[in-house]
């Protein structure tokens, strides 16, 4: 007779169980249908945003209308690109959302992260590092010869506008925007730059290669910092590649692609220097007007490491110098700003190791 009694008991277990695990299993089909509810497949258009600078080569060879790296890899959604001269109009095109993803320099990244609260841009990989000099005429050979000195940066803001200015602060100089007038900063695209600087109407200029190879090689300049000397290593990210958050939640395939063929330019970059400079000054001649001579495209991919690693581990101190320099009120928490889980899944792909987010990703 017991052992009715113990089989009404077990059932009743059973069934809770199997409640439990039916209701366990909806919970998870539940969270996987919110966290999918964004992706709406593959983009029909990806907007990509680039400078015509070397130290923008991943993004040149990337775009190349023979090489195709990351149109291939985008298959049926349409690339369409748009040249910038400086960070700062980047930001601004991909905060209006007329930009899905763009390379761009470090400092615009953080302010596009910081005026949107965190929300609006993910880093998603780095594309160089290197590559910016301040060059001053022959007879400048220290900041104190800079007083009363007129001095060029792409743009207000950019990442080599923050360096200048907080270089500048290190030494004591001040500038309209940290309360003084020792140099003035003339923010002036690079092309301006180079005219500017070669007839005598600027001082120098803090540029990104080749336009620093450019005043050096071909107006007479002299180097008086490598910003290379200025970080542990010689490291220090010039370009990464950003995306727009709700791009990437609605197109995460198509942010793969793109990683993909960013992956793909880079290795190509790395692998044939020599075929690579050649495609990078064609890219030049195409959208800065003519391709460069032979000496300063040489001296300016000497000075540039090409890596999607994003050094994402510099960008704490990046925001710093923002404040130093002051374009920037206060230091913001970065947290979140990284996301290398698409890139590491293309690096793996490509049997290359992944890089690490240095505690950026939010996790």
């Amino acid at each position: 007779m017991r052992t009715p009694r113990r089989r009404h008991r077990v059932l009743p277990a059973v069934l809770a169980v199997t409640a439990l695990i039916a209701a366990v299993s909806g919970c998870s089909r539940a969270a996987e249908s919110t966290a999918s509810a964004n992706d709406s497949g593959p983009a029909a258009e990806l907007r990509l945003g680039f400078f015509p600078n070397v130290t923008h080569a991943p993004a040149l060879v990337g775009i190349d209308e023979d090489k195709k790296f990351i149109a291939k890899e985008l298959g049926g959604t349409k690339l369409s690109t748009q040249a910038f001269n400086a960070g700062p109009s980047a930001v601004e095109a991909l905060l209006a959302g007329s930009l899905d993803a763009t390379f761009i320099g470090p400092n615009p990244t953080i302010n596009a992260f910081t005026k949107s609260n965190g929300k609006a841009v993910r880093l998603i990989a780095g594309a160089a590092t290197g590559g910016a000099q301040l060059v001053v005429r022959k007879e400048i050979n220290g900041p104190q010869d800079l007083k009363d000195k007129s001095i060029a940066t792409p743009q207000l803001g950019g990442t080599q506008d923050v360096a200048l200015r907080a270089w500048l602060a290190g030494h004591g100089l001040k500038v309209e925007t940290t309360g003084g007038k020792d140099v003035k900063i003339a923010n002036t695209e690079n092309p301006q730059t180079f005219d500017a600087f070669r007839t005598g109407q600027l001082d120098g200029g803090w540029l990104p290669e080749p336009w620093s190879s450019r005043l050096v090689l071909e107006a007479g300049g002299k180097v008086l910092v490598d910003e290379r000397d200025l970080w542990p290593g010689g490291k220090f990210p010039t370009t990464v590649l950003i995306v727009r958050t709700e791009f990437a939640q609605k197109h995460p395939a198509t942010v793969q692609a793109l990683l993909r063929g960013h992956v793909a330019a880079t290795k190509y970059l790395t692998d044939s220097p020599a075929e690579a400079k050649k495609t990078v000054n064609a890219a030049l001649g195409k959208y800065a007007g003519k391709p460069l001579p032979e000496p300063v495209l040489e001296r300016a991919f000497s000075q540039i490491s090409f890596t999607t690693d994003p050094a994402a581990g510099t960008f704490p101190k990046l925001s710093k110098d923002a404040v130093a320099a002051g374009v920037a009120k206060q230091e913001f928490d970065l947290k979140g700003l990284v996301d290398l889980a698409a890139l590491n899944n293309a690096l793996k792909a490509a049997g290359l190791p992944g890089v690490d987010a240095s505690g950026l990703d939010g996790k």
